[in-house]
């Protein structure tokens, strides 16, 4: 086991002993430009308590960790907020080496987690709101189902206000600071947007509930511990919780995304003049291309609008490949509360704006305003048109907010 890993105190019953990822570039199609880190966290006391385990690949590091301050045979008791393989991938390891006298999850963790694993341990499932004692450690278990997986919970830590948050908040960061107070502003809160738009947003109505029960349990909560990136402690705690509000609500703002792609150019002149009259109209105003942009920053950007606009170019009488890999990504998240209209050049049959708006549609879009469609190469009076339609946009934003 290498041992040049060490565990780093948090508070004063618990250590955080995950993993930094700094190579990891992509999680199931979000882009990871920044790394990740996978936490997980000792609970010492009268009983050792591990909370989560790690990616496989990190088993030893994990354990690294570990003993850092304990043996980790010494650990009494395993809680597993949640199966997804970077929490649990190295969890029937860690069974067999330190033979827990319980495992804690969910109700419907003990399914999942046996549907992953197939072992024979026994798994102890916790109620909703139920309160153990472990010792000198007090914790209460709270069920979040689908934020962002069906038997995902949360636990809170009495004796040290902590409260353990499973993906919840959480950011793919990979950093030495163990703390959000320790990293840019910037960076932090760009990246814990990016996690809501790519992993979080399609529960936005249960982040509200769960934001309303956290609100009348009034935990009294020192430190936000998730299960990735750096943890809230402070005034930024309400910082994220606030963030996670407005995320939630997913209220319009006077922002309008254009995604495009072209083959020959023609789609990207006409995308240029949409923009033109866009910020013409007193639209803020974000171009995307579905080929140079990765989805995950697509969607990430669409997080704050108020407007999607979509366009490219029919190739075999259907939308451009790249154009249907991330409309069909975005499609998943279902963004809400945005208005909307496609376009694109086209040579014979032009089918590919027809098809953006349908997929639009799906997903609530309100459209605003025809396909604008225009064969072979723009002329001037084809691009006035894509301006004049950007300023009707932009127009509608602006009178939407006052």
């Amino acid at each position: 086991m290498n041992g040049i890993f060490e565990a780093i105190k948090i508070s004063e019953h618990i250590y955080w002993v995950g993993a930094i990822d700094w190579a990891i570039r992509d999680f199931h199609g979000y882009g990871t430009s920044r790394g990740t880190t996978y936490n997980a966290f000792l609970i010492t006391g009268e009983k050792n308590i591990l909370v989560d385990t790690v990616k496989a690949p990190f088993k030893d590091e994990l354990l690294s960790r570990i003993s850092s301050v304990i043996d980790p045979e010494k650990i009494d008791f395993i809680i597993s907020q949640h199966a997804e393989m970077d929490h649990s991938g190295c969890l029937t390891d860690v069974i067999n080496l330190v033979k827990p006298e319980k495992v804690f999850t969910s109700k419907m963790g003990t399914k999942v987690l046996k549907e992953h694993f197939n072992f024979d341990f026994e798994l102890t499932a916790v109620s909703n709101g139920e309160t153990l004692e472990f010792g000198d450690i007090k914790l209460t278990f709270y069920e979040t189902r689908l934020l962002h997986w069906p038997e995902s919970m949360i636990t809170y830590v009495h004796n040290d206000k902590v409260l353990f948050s499973q993906d919840g908040f959480g950011l793919h960061l990979a950093t030495y600071e163990r703390f959000a107070d320790e990293v840019n502003e910037s960076i932090l809160f760009y990246e814990s947007a990016k996690y809501y738009a790519n992993i979080l947003l399609p529960y936005s109505k249960l982040i509200l509930k769960l934001l309303d029960t956290l609100g009348k349990l009034n935990l009294d909560i020192d430190i936000i511990a998730t299960d990735h990136g750096p943890l809230w402690r402070g005034e930024f705690i309400e910082k994220i919780l606030k963030y996670y509000e407005k995320w939630a609500k997913q209220e319009p703002t006077n922002k309008a995304v254009v995604l495009y792609d072209t083959m020959w150019g023609s789609t990207e002149l006409m995308a240029r003049a949409i923009g033109e009259g866009l910020a013409a109209g007193g639209a803020k105003v974000k171009l995307m291309h579905s080929r140079k942009d990765h989805r995950s920053d697509i969607i990430t950007e669409l997080l704050d609008a108020g407007a999607f606009i979509v366009g490219g170019p029919t190739i075999n009488n259907m939308m451009f490949p790249a154009i249907q890999d991330a409309m069909s990504y975005i499609k998943g998240l279902k963004p809400q509360n945005l208005i909307g209209f496609t376009f694109g050049s086209y040579g014979w049959s032009g089918e590919s704006s027809k098809q953006l708006r349908a997929i639009l549609e799906d997903f609530g879009v309100k459209i605003v305003l025809d396909e604008v469609k225009i064969k072979n190469v723009p002329k001037l009076e084809g691009l006035q048109q894509c301006y004049n339609a950007g300023k009707t946009v932009a127009e509608l934003l602006l009178k939407s907010k006052n």
